[in-house]
């Protein structure tokens, strides 16, 4: 055997924890791929046979048929909470703009840095 070279011990994962990530898989909360990485599983076959003996939908030899429409259904969904995503990043990007602004008028306004002692400036105004 070569010098720093170890078989990795093999995991026995217990039939509730592999119906499990089967649910997962079937509910796409988790892809195989995802479930390989995060539960450390040997391979993608493994899942593959875990698939094929516990799913109820999911069995070897079903063809899942894509519909042309429904595919283009769900890129335009994609597209569109991509847009909405993209219009919320900019209103705060504004919105962090203009109070980046404010703290600065305020600051150059009062001759005080308010970046650096607001916490203490609210709290000694505060107490008078």
């Amino acid at each position: 055997m070569k010098k720093g070279f170890q078989l990795k011990p093999q995991r026995i994962f217990s039939l509730e924890l592999r119906k499990q990530i089967v649910g997962q898989i079937e509910r796409r909360e988790l892809t195989v791929i995802e479930a390989v990485r995060e539960y450390e599983i040997g391979g993608k076959q493994t899942v593959y046979n875990w698939l094929y003996k516990y799913s109820a939908t999911l069995k070897k030899g079903t063809r899942m048929v894509m519909e042309k429409d429904s595919q283009e259904n769900k890129s335009q969904e994609l597209r569109s909470r991509i847009k909405e995503l993209e219009a919320a990043l900019g209103r705060k990007s504004l919105e962090a703009d203009l109070y980046r602004i404010i703290v600065e008028k305020a600051s150059d306004e009062y001759r005080v840095d308010l970046k650096k002692s607001f916490g203490d400036q609210v709290s000694k105004s505060q107490k008078k």
